[in-house]
């Protein structure tokens, strides 16, 4: 076989194609319509149930609009629900503009002390490329998401609402990628000609400087302290005075973040089951809590999630935080998922059977979204009570799904999730004994080091 496309294997590939009357037809359904739209299951889709045997939501659903915050959307949606019950209200958001503006601060603080740390390396180099290739991202973690309560607070929306800029960041992170590399370049090359750290550092702050005022410009200046007062849903006017946003996350966050934990499904061989993990270079703040997580299997990670939704030994249930592949086998009119929803193979004439430890290691599939699960379809099974279906609150608006709430199917939890934050006092012993193991430090290109978005 010729390692060249030849001009005889098109005429072959041309020939079958013709050959085939199931082709012709395709081609006309898949010119005329998305490819989507031909290979749905419709009948599936038709049967997917959008019940639940405990659903926790009663509250609308959110929209991050045309950013890339669905991390600090879905975590701030799991604070919302205890703050709103400690107000007493019925609907309650924290600014999401807030926790913008410090990460990107921060995150372009991180990054900067990443290409200082790595200016001794060539241009080329896989870490210094990878660093390079992303300077300005809207994505995180859930440690990232910690990491930024822990230091700057939270204040409610009215306090720092939306900008055109905060709901479509395309136009700030281009900027903010620009002036990042631009100094990269200067920070490497004053390495080069010997300039000490202190020297870096002071080049690093002016650029910081321009960071701000470039944030300071599209989303406006974060408030470092502001008025709260409001009225509740029997109408009772309540004033708090003046309070620092560091201050009003302490009186009104009820969830103990501090106590969660950040738990993935990693099936590489290379990583194994009951270990941390952590990755270089990720993260927003520099001498913050580090982004670690421990892989476990994949049955632990659903009945986490589904004890910690159900409630357990007299407590109440709570939304779960997680992590997912989102564009996956998904029904984004409908806001269906499930591993089986659509038939590409019979379409294409392929076959598909990369497992999901393959598809992480061929770059096929990684973390890229994150929401919560509100609810969940619980049947007992041989081995007990077992998710059949899961409630998932996104944060694309209220027009698409059941007003902006999803319904997941099991197999799609399965191939398809990555990471969950739920409470440490929920794991096995022995888990909670491995959180405090040295983490195996992945490289920063890592799959398991992505961000969602």
């Amino acid at each position: 076989m010729e390692p060249a496309l030849t001009p005889d294997q098109v005429e072959l590939f041309a020939k079958e194609f013709d050959a085939e009357p199931r082709n012709r037809l395709l081609q006309n359904a898949v010119t005329l319509n998305e490819v989507d739209t031909v290979a749905l299951d419709h009948q599936l889709a038709r049967t997917i149930d959008r019940s639940m045997s405990h659903q926790l939501d009663d509250w609308a659903a959110t929209n991050q609009k045309q950013s890339g915050r669905c991390w600090m959307f879905a975590g701030l949606n799991l604070l919302r629900v205890g703050t709103a019950e400690r107000l007493g209200v019925k609907e309650f958001e924290f600014s999401q503009n807030y926790p913008l503006f410090w990460d990107k601060l921060e995150k372009a603080n991180h990054w900067l002390e990443s290409v200082i740390e790595t200016a001794d390396r060539d241009v080329d180099d896989r870490t210094v490329a990878h660093l390079l290739a992303s300077p300005s991202e809207d994505g995180g973690q859930w440690n990232m998401f910690l990491a930024l309560i822990a230091k700057h607070g939270l204040v409610p929306q009215s306090a720092m609402p939306e900008t055109v800029s905060s709901s479509a960041t395309r136009q700030l992170n281009r900027d903010l990628a620009r002036v990042l590399r631009q100094a990269a370049r200067d920070l490497r090359g004053r390495a080069a000609a010997g300039g000490d750290p202190e020297v870096l550092r002071e080049l690093k702050a002016d650029t910081l400087k321009v960071v701000h005022q470039m944030l300071c410009l599209h989303l406006g200046t974060p408030p470092t302290s502001f008025t709260w007062q409001w009225r509740d849903k029997d109408k009772a006017f309540h004033r708090d005075g003046e309070l620092t946003p560091l201050e009003f996350a302490e009186r009104y966050v009820t969830v103990p973040v501090d106590d969660y934990v950040c738990l993935v499904h990693d099936p590489r061989e290379s990583s194994p089951y009951g270990r941390t993990f952590t990755v270089e270079h990720l993260g927003n703040v520099v001498d913050g809590p580090p982004v670690v997580y421990l892989n476990v299997e994949m049955g632990t990670l659903k009945t986490l999630a589904m004890h910690s939704i159900v409630g357990r030994e007299g407590q109440q249930g709570e939304p779960v935080w997680f992590g997912c592949d989102v564009a996956q086998m998904y029904d984004k009119e409908r806001g269906l998922w499930d591993a089986s929803l659509f038939d590409y193979d019979s379409l294409y004439g392929a076959t598909s059977d990369m497992t999901k430890a393959d598809r992480l290691h061929h770059h096929a599939t990684a973390m890229t979204h994150a929401m919560l699960l509100t609810g969940v379809d619980v049947v007992d099974g041989p081995d007990g009570p077992a998710p059949r279906r899961w409630r998932v609150e996104n944060s694309w608006g209220t027009d698409k799904a059941d007003q902006g709430f999803w319904t997941m199917n099991d197999s799609w939890f399965g191939d398809y999730v990555f990471e969950i934050a739920v409470r440490r006092e929920h794991l096995p012993e022995e888990l909670r004994a491995a959180l405090d193991e040295e983490p195996i430090v992945l490289p920063a290109w890592d799959p398991m080091g992505a961000l969602a978005d």
